[in-house]
């Protein structure tokens, strides 16, 4: 049934979460397991010009940290990648090119609070994507998952 799981990643607290459900997922199927982590242009390009170079370093960074914590989650082989421009646009097109079954990501990522009910990245790849998308809640503080 699922022989390709996508999961877009963060490093968010809900993010890590998906990463959780979606390995999960991809065992109990046999599943490739593809991790892709979205570096968002327009948080650099919404900066001064003079910290762009910074900005962008730090969000890379944030990304090997973050596809790093899947591979360490995972005993199955994981296909990293790291792609540019806006989250959901490009989560869409790597399911869309490595013909997945299923994305999993988190509802709130690191922006938090600001967006309501689903973040605005899961709600768009929810909207457009066009395999199910698996989407895994933050839980609240004091909540064991």
């Amino acid at each position: 049934m699922f022989d390709t799981v996508v999961i877009a990643t963060d490093g968010s607290e809900s993010g890590r979460r998906a990463v959780e459900a979606a390995l999960d997922l991809a065992a109990t199927f046999g599943a490739a397991v593809h991790a892709l982590y979205v570096v968002d242009e327009s948080r650099v390009d919404a900066l001064p010009e003079d910290v762009h170079e910074e900005v962008h370093a730090a969000l890379e960074s944030q990304a090997a940290e973050s596809l790093a914590a899947v591979r360490g989650a995972s005993d199955r082989e994981v296909t990293v990648a790291v792609r540019e421009g806006r989250p959901a646009t490009e989560i869409t097109a790597y399911a869309r090119e490595v013909e997945a079954d299923v994305v999993a990501t988190g509802t709130r990522g690191r922006d938090g609070e600001h967006s309501f009910l689903l973040g605005s990245v899961a709600e768009a790849v929810v909207r457009t994507c066009p395999v199910p998308v698996l989407t895994v809640r933050q839980l609240e503080a004091g909540v064991e998952g």
